[in-house]
């Protein structure tokens, strides 16, 4: 399941493309995506400049829920494209030129976000989520944990949680990456989260996460309203058919992945 040639044909192009060396996974990246963006901050914050305010975009300070932390994030307020990279060294944000960002949009870092994106009105980057060049978050998308290879679209209504989007992928409106199994009672009472084990089709792999999305390779289609079970790895240039739900596991390069049977009854009333 893993070699990333089942996966990711243009990575070598994907300007944060540092996340996935040394990995022995193809999840792994999310493992250590906290520590990898502060890498990141590094190199892209030289050829940034420096911000603390900017015209459409507010500051924000808000509370957690345990209400003994703040997060700082932005907020949209107004239409804002980006002329060069800027670096929010307080927010933890970065985001290349070219980009747009459109009015109630909301990003929590620390988040970086690439060149030419279109951040649309109502999306929510929620913290640790790397973003490549070209890429849509579009009305009412939550990406959380995730990474986004370039020309990547989300454009609506889309949920993506601990995931990884490989170059050219498009979710069609409502697609939802689940990310969390079905939990006990005595799990949910002490908040704990049993490691995803997945069938590799050569025995059972635990991945060792909690909260576990999609792997998507190059090129995937999903189809509206589709959704993907926790721990789902679909290889590159693959369909996912409207109304669907893929169940965890892993599926080659090039499947087509949708019901047996999608005959239409039609009568007269």
């Amino acid at each position: 399941m893993n070699p990333l040639e089942d996966y990711f044909d243009h990575l070598e192009e994907f300007p944060f493309k540092q996340v996935f060396k040394g990995i022995q996974f193809a999840w792994e990246p999310l493992d250590t995506l906290d520590f990898q963006i502060d890498t990141l901050f590094d190199t892209a914050s030289k050829r940034a400049e420096a911000a603390r305010s900017m015209p459409g975009l507010t500051l924000a300070e808000t509370p957690t829920r345990d209400g003994n932390k703040t997060e700082k994030s932005l907020l949209a307020t107004g239409w804002v494209k980006l002329e060069s990279a800027v670096f929010f060294e307080e927010q933890e944000i970065f985001i290349g030129a070219g980009t747009i960002i459109e009015p109630t949009a909301i990003i929590k870092g620390p988040a970086v976000i690439g060149s030419h994106c279109e951040i649309r009105q109502g999306a929510y980057i929620r913290g640790n989520a790397v973003v490549g060049d070209h890429c849509t978050v579009g009305h009412a998308t939550e990406i959380k944990n995730s990474i986004l290879m370039n020309h990547t679209e989300a454009g609506h209504f889309n949920y993506i949680g601990d995931s990884i989007l490989g170059s050219y992928v498009n979710l069609g409106a409502g697609t939802k990456l689940a990310n969390v199994e079905f939990r006990g009672i005595d799990e949910k009472v002490k908040v704990e989260f049993n490691p995803i084990v997945v069938d590799t089709g050569k025995g059972d792999l635990d991945t060792g996460r909690g909260k576990l999305g999609a792997i998507l390779g190059d090129y995937v289609e999903m189809g509206c309203n589709s959704v993907s079970c926790p721990g789902v790895f679909i290889g590159k240039d693959s369909w996912i058919f409207p109304n669907t739900t893929v169940p965890k596991g892993v599926y080659p390069p090039k499947s087509l992945i949708g019901p047996q049977d999608r005959k239409l009854k039609i009568q007269i009333r």
